[in-house]
């Protein structure tokens, strides 16, 4: 159990066909001991698409975690400030967003694309 007692905060962007391979992540995260603190982008939270129904994806996720979704500006803001989360995950993260932010030595790219930012 590596991330016992570990907060993780997991985003889901608008990338919408790759929602049936992320979202089960988030159940990984839980199985391994995280807390995890479910975030999605507006778009994510609020479009259906042809891969899904946004109000179908919400309810599986609030399901899995047991919270409900950060997703708007204001409900995001205090995660940093009140350090809300040990580890963020950003999925899908895009390349150019893992070229312009990778080379920071705290990121790191995991499966699927997603993002995990390592706080120190």
């Amino acid at each position: 159990m590596l991330l016992v007692g570990k907060k993780v905060g997991f985003a889901l962007t608008g990338s919408f066909c790759t929602f049936e391979k992320t979202i089960p992540q988030i159940s990984r995260l839980i199985e391994e001991g995280a807390e995890v603190l479910p975030i999605m982008s507006f778009n994510s939270y609020n479009i259906d698409s042809k891969f899904g129904k946004a109000e179908d994806f919400i309810e599986k996720i609030e399901t899995i975690t047991g919270k409900k979704i950060i997703h708007t500006i204001e409900g995001a803001e205090p995660i940093g400030p009140k350090k809300m989360t040990d580890v963020m995950v950003i999925a899908p993260c895009s390349r150019k967003y893992n070229r312009k932010n990778g080379k920071r030595n705290n990121r790191y790219t995991c499966a699927y694309g997603c993002k995990i930012a390592f706080k120190k």
